[in-house]
């Protein structure tokens, strides 16, 4: 089991990266997520689970354990292989994902690319128990206390709009009793 690697990165693209050990190089796979926290620094340490196939060894890397430890939940559950859990994480925040199945959102689940309603189902039935008993934080997102606020930026993201932009926009609005309806058409004046 290859659990992390250090070295140096000779390759980043937003699926993959490459990195220099001791002179070999290792194609690892990560999420946009992960993608975002990679500086400019050449020196790389990522946390990383290995997948083997009948085809082929497959890495898949991670800035954050958290981000890791939701990725072996996700691929726990029947229907949910490493390439549908990468981009659950490419398109959620691991807190964000954690909160959708604790509070039983299927909306938010099901609005990630690839994700039907039994597939969304399943993941909360499965890991709702284990989701309760982690202690995910969303303390770098300020939408996390509010779930409105959450239904609405869920539902901006599942129109299309990039989430960054969307929490942006719903941070602008100053009306904290505001419906799910009024904090988006306010956010589509916005964006």
């Amino acid at each position: 089991m290859i659990a992390q690697l250090s070295g140096r990165l000779i390759e980043k693209n937003p699926t993959s990266i490459v990195i220099d050990c001791q002179g070999v190089g290792y194609e690892v796979k990560i999420s946009l997520f992960s993608f975002s926290l990679i500086g400019s620094d050449e020196n790389i340490r990522i946390y990383t689970k290995l997948i083997v196939r009948e085809d082929a060894h497959l890495l898949y890397g991670f800035m954050e354990q958290d981000e890791r430890e939701m990725f072996n939940h996700l691929i726990s559950v029947s229907g949910i292989g490493p390439n549908t859990a990468m981009i659950m994480l490419s398109s959620l925040q691991t807190a964000e994902i954690a909160q959708a199945i604790q509070t039983e959102d299927v909306r938010t689940i099901q609005a990630i690319k690839g994700i039907g309603a039994k597939t969304a189902q399943r993941v909360i039935i499965d890991l709702k128990d284990k989701m309760l008993k982690m202690n995910f934080s969303l303390e770098n997102n300020p939408l996390s206390n509010n779930t409105t606020r959450f239904e609405a930026l869920g539902a901006l993201v599942s129109l299309g709009f990039d989430k960054k932009s969307a929490e942006k926009a719903l941070e602008k609005i100053a009306d904290a009793d505001a419906s799910v309806e009024s904090l988006i058409k306010g956010a589509l004046k916005i964006l």
